[in-house]
């Protein structure tokens, strides 16, 4: 008589696609709200497309690859970039800290290369231009104008609650990419919209919660968390997906340009790059070097240093 004998199961069988998702997003990798939203939106997405109830082990390379194309084939460079490292730092923490078994991000799903536009600060006069439209919604110019007068990053932005605005002294604590707690500051253009973004139709102003919202209610979903959802609405937070879409829509621009034009509008007017350092809360002087490209008027300004002396009678 033949007797069957069960061979025992490895480390991580069981462990599902959505499984190892959330064990990722609530590890220490993910404390960081702004990085765990990030993460959270790409790899549900790259699970649901696959079948989130699926052994993790019994995916294979190539389908992560088809996976990847499916999704944001058609996305432009940083977009691609930014979603494949998602994957890729989700895959290699079940592999390398949980050992468990998992497929990679195979070779051929290449990083792309981004094409720097040495010429991408806008002007002034072009913010302006759109930021004085009449077709262009609160919310809309609400951020653009704060993510011009604080020079922060959308993600920083986008995180922000009601309660940790200081209206007064015009600053808000943010979390940096490294996890510190640092201040933005905004100017007198964010300070008139903000009493207006918060006003609520019967005249009260909302005093918690996001402070930038989407449109429209949320679908159930795992997410959002409470964090996400406003308690005077029920609307939850706008996402870096939809006001990215908005502004090119509506502008031409990208969310980036207007941190990047704002470092390069202090430049012009000859700020010393330690200030624009403390400004953009960069750590490296090559790091700002990047965005604090002089426009052309401040070419034409300093060229005028080359000029031979006037004489004079």
């Amino acid at each position: 008589m033949t007797v069957d004998i069960k061979q025992p199961r490895g480390r991580g069988a069981g462990v599902t696609l959505l499984g190892a998702a959330d064990a990722f997003l609530s590890s220490p990798r993910c404390e960081n709200t702004n990085t765990s939203r990030a993460y959270a939106g790409v790899i549900d997405k790259l699970a649901a497309e696959l079948g989130a109830g699926r052994e993790l082990a019994d995916i294979a390379d190539d389908e992560i690859a088809a996976a990847l194309e499916a999704l944001w084939a058609t996305a432009g460079e940083s977009t691609w970039n930014r979603n494949r490292a998602a994957v890729n730092a989700w895959l290699s923490w079940c592999r390398d800290r949980q050992r468990w078994p998992a497929p990679a991000v195979p070779g051929s799903c290449e990083r792309r290369k981004e094409h720097v536009d040495a010429t991408k600060d806008l002007s002034k006069a072009a913010i302006e231009r759109q930021l004085s439209r009449r077709d262009i919604a609160l919310r809309e110019k609400t951020l653009w104008r704060m993510l011009y007068e604080t020079a922060a990053r959308a993600s920083e932005i986008l995180a922000l609650n009601v309660e940790q605005l200081d209206l007064d002294d015009r600053r808000a604590p943010i979390r940096s990419k490294g996890g510190e707690l640092e201040w933005i500051y905004w100017g007198t253009g964010t300070a008139h919209l903000l009493p207006r973004l918060l006003r609520l139709p019967d005249g009260a102003s909302r005093s918690s919660g996001p402070l930038f919202l989407a449109s429209r209610a949320p679908v159930p979903a795992r997410r959002p968390g409470p964090r996400d959802i406003c308690p005077h609405t029920g609307r939850p937070r706008l996402g870096y997906d939809r006001a990215r879409i908005l502004v090119k829509q509506l502008t031409g621009w990208n969310l980036h340009q207007l941190r990047h034009s704002a470092a390069t509008h202090l430049g012009n007017q000859k700020v010393p790059l330690q200030l624009i350092m403390a400004k953009t809360r960069h750590k490296s002087p090559r790091t700002a070097m990047r965005y604090v490209n002089p426009g052309p008027a401040a070419i034409a300004d300093v060229t005028q240093l080359l000029d031979p002396p006037r004489r004079t009678h």
